[in-house]
């Protein structure tokens, strides 16, 4: 007769977490190699159909007319693209519920901020974010898109390397707003050319017009309305080489950790 006693039970009750984390393991390794796939079938659509050409401004397709907030190419994509695009979606909505790390913001802007899991750098491989995505059938032309988190300085900076030689650094403060969401505030863009304007200038700075001027902008007609739209992003899903986030309007990113921030 098996050994229903005192001692048995206890060590059942043991072993159950064990199996719980093994299956956890397995379904969050499954799912990431799901995302992994569907992601690599909607490059194969791409091809086979054509990258979405995205150039600058509201008329490049690249910021949404209403708001000036980046547009969501989920509106523009057709056909076996937007169906892989969908694949994607689903794909990240069933890895969110196993997103192993509840605080991806801990230790965010502190003398510790190393240790943020957010903290590093970050390559862009699937978005729904029109000005982050980029291709050579385009004025912008090919651009290879990532970001850096410095979590100990409280700044994220997006690198944005054109095939033409040229490069952006957009330079945001980023603010722990809870375990799972990162306020931004735009603090300025650095361009620097292929070719140094007049023979001089390699780099030029913009700074982005704080809120008080933004909304200044918008009073005077020339903003969006309803004002600017709130900048963060959520965190969906976080480990040690993979993230997945969503902006606040609403635009995923699927990023993989640089091999040299590793």
């Amino acid at each position: 007769m098996p050994d229903d006693g005192p001692h048995s039970a206890s060590l059942n009750r043991r072993r159950e977490p064990r199996r719980s984390r093994a299956a956890l393991a397995t379904d969050t390794a499954a799912a990431r190699e799901a995302l992994f796939a569907a992601i690599a079938d909607f490059r194969a659509a791409e091809e086979a159909e054509g990258k979405t050409s995205v150039d600058f401004g509201v008329k490049g397709g690249e910021l949404d007319k209403k708001s000036r907030a980046p547009a969501d190419l989920r509106q523009v994509w057709t056909g076996r693209v937007r169906e892989a695009a969908r694949a994607v979606e689903s794909a990240i909505d069933t890895l969110a519920p196993l997103n192993p790390t509840p605080d991806a913001t801990k230790l965010l802007g502190t003398v510790e901020g190393d240790l943020c899991p957010l903290h590093g750098a970050w390559r862009n491989v699937w978005t729904t974010a029109a000005d982050a995505s980029f291709s050579p059938n385009s004025t912008r032309g090919d651009a290879n898109v990532y970001n850096v988190v410095d979590g100990t300085r409280s700044r994220i900076t997006n690198h944005i390397d054109f095939a033409s030689g040229a490069q952006f650094r957009v330079l945001l403060r980023a603010t722990a707003l809870s375990p799972l969401r990162v306020g931004l505030r735009f603090r300025f863009v650095k361009v620097s050319p292929p070719r140094p304007i007049l023979g001089l200038l390699r780099t030029v700075v913009i700074p982005v017009p704080g809120p008080f001027l933004t909304r200044v902008l918008s009073l005077l007609g020339r903003g969006p309305k309803e004002g600017p739209p709130p900048a963060y992003f959520d965190v969906l899903y976080l480990d040690d080489e993979l993230r997945v986030h969503v902006t606040g309007q609403g635009n995923l990113f699927v990023q993989r950790r640089a091999p040299w921030s590793r």
